[in-house]
């Protein structure tokens, strides 16, 4: 995030400072089949705050919790997703963690070959070929946009904004046609933010579809590239993660307050690499492949949010009265443990097809101290209960090992000589 960014947008007006004064944001990153953690921790976040409402049957009584939403590539279906349900209030959350419950990979993706294709990388060399002959990509997304249009109600996503549950859905995806990192988004009526544009990246506001969603987890060569119309033109789009420099600049653009940021990423990655004397096989190139393009900048751009944020707290009140922008809360919650390590666990649940022709390409070679690279493709594919569930509650335990900063993000303190409970 640059400080242009941080200290421009946050410019006070009266209309703006009113209404951004309580205004938190959901910033959710991508990473395939591994984003179901944030279901984890949203699933937990909601238990948290259910306990200090007020007691009542009516959903409204506790109201969606955050304002602003934005995501990259399936976190953008995660925001999506909580988007559209915003008006049951903080019932939203937990659904999400049933919805990735009941996911399977044949809900997302789909590879057709034969069993016998694991036995030749000339066979599943064809096989693949065929498939981006197809589909313009490795694998079929069609089983995906059926399971989003069954999960995600745009038209409750369009209700929540006219009853100001929520204020902005903003979903990312970067140009394959010129380069240039675009969020998309929906706001509710009248809202008086505008498109902004910066060097490489730029907004645009118009109706979060499904096709948006699509071209925002269109992870390169796995998933097909997705036509949208911009400035009048068609240009095609691919994953938000590729080239995102600044994950924390759309929330920050539209005046959040507070930022809860949930990642994916593991600085523990490196640990589960083949040994420096191995030739890297093509399991270890493609998961370094995947690690580029999911290439976590959240950390960066949240210590320096952080760090100009705590400049202006430390100013004098007087000073810090006189100056026109205000310092942003962000909280920042990521895997505690390696999700390489944990997926590795679960290779042999992905589909026998996909499985099977990665094998066949040697890109699931788990053996020669290469089975950690196996397992990080592998992470981004597995939408499979055992892992989906995994995540899930890794999710829930961080969050409630961090439930006291937590709370107090939502403003909400911890009871006195309470205890952090970890289910």
């Amino acid at each position: 995030m640059s400080l242009d960014t941080l200290i421009s947008r946050n410019l006070l007006d009266t209309q703006l400072s009113e209404e951004a004064s309580g205004h938190c944001a959901l910033v959710l990153m991508g990473g395939g089949a591994r984003t179901a953690y944030q279901a984890g921790v949203l699933k937990a976040v909601a238990s948290m705050l259910a306990s200090r409402a007020p007691s009542s049957s009516d959903s409204s009584a506790t109201p969606f919790p955050f304002q602003g939403l934005f995501g990259t590539s399936a976190g953008a279906l995660n925001a999506a997703y909580l988007a559209s349900h915003a008006t049951d209030g903080l019932h939203a959350l937990p659904r999400l963690a049933a919805f990735w419950g009941g996911l399977r990979s044949e809900h997302i993706y789909r590879l057709e070959a034969p069993g016998w294709v694991r036995a030749n990388r000339i066979i599943a060399g064809l096989t693949l070929a065929r498939q981006v002959r197809r589909y313009r990509a490795l694998l079929d997304t069609l089983p995906l946009v059926d399971s989003l249009h069954r999960a995600i109600d745009l038209d409750g996503l369009e209700r929540a904004l006219q009853q100001g549950h929520i204020d902005v859905l903003g979903v990312t995806a970067s140009s394959y046609t010129t380069g240039e990192h675009w969020t998309f988004c929906q706001t509710r009526p009248d809202h008086p933010v505008q498109p902004w544009h910066r060097p490489g990246r730029r907004a645009d506001f118009q109706p979060i579809t499904i096709e948006h969603l699509m071209a925002s987890s269109a992870i390169p060569f796995l998933f097909p590239a997705v036509p949208l119309w911009v400035n009048g033109h068609k240009e095609h789009f691919g994953d938000g993660s590729m080239r995102q420099l600044s994950p924390l600049s759309p929330a920050i653009h539209f005046r959040a307050r507070r930022v809860l940021v949930i990642g994916v990423g593991q600085p523990q990655r490196s640990g589960l690499v083949a040994r420096a004397n191995d030739e890297p096989t093509a399991g270890t190139i493609a998961g370094h492949a995947m690690a580029s393009v999911f290439h976590d900048t959240l950390q960066a751009d949240v210590e320096q949010a952080q760090r100009v944020s705590e400049t202006l707290a430390r100013l004098p009140p007087e000073l810090a009265a006189s100056l026109p922008y205000r310092p942003v809360r962000v909280l920042a919650v990521q895997p505690s443990f390696s999700l390489d390590e944990l997926a590795r666990k679960h290779i042999g649940a992905l589909p026998a097809a996909t499985r099977n022709t990665l094998t066949g390409l040697g890109a699931l070679d788990t053996g020669r101290g290469a089975a950690g690279s196996a397992a990080a493709l592998a992470s981004y594919l597995l939408f499979e209960p055992d892992f989906v569930n995994a995540l899930i509650e890794l999710g829930e335990g961080d969050a409630w090992r961090r439930k006291d900063e937590l709370m107090g993000f939502f403003g909400l303190p911890m009871e006195a000589g309470a205890q952090v409970a970890v289910p």
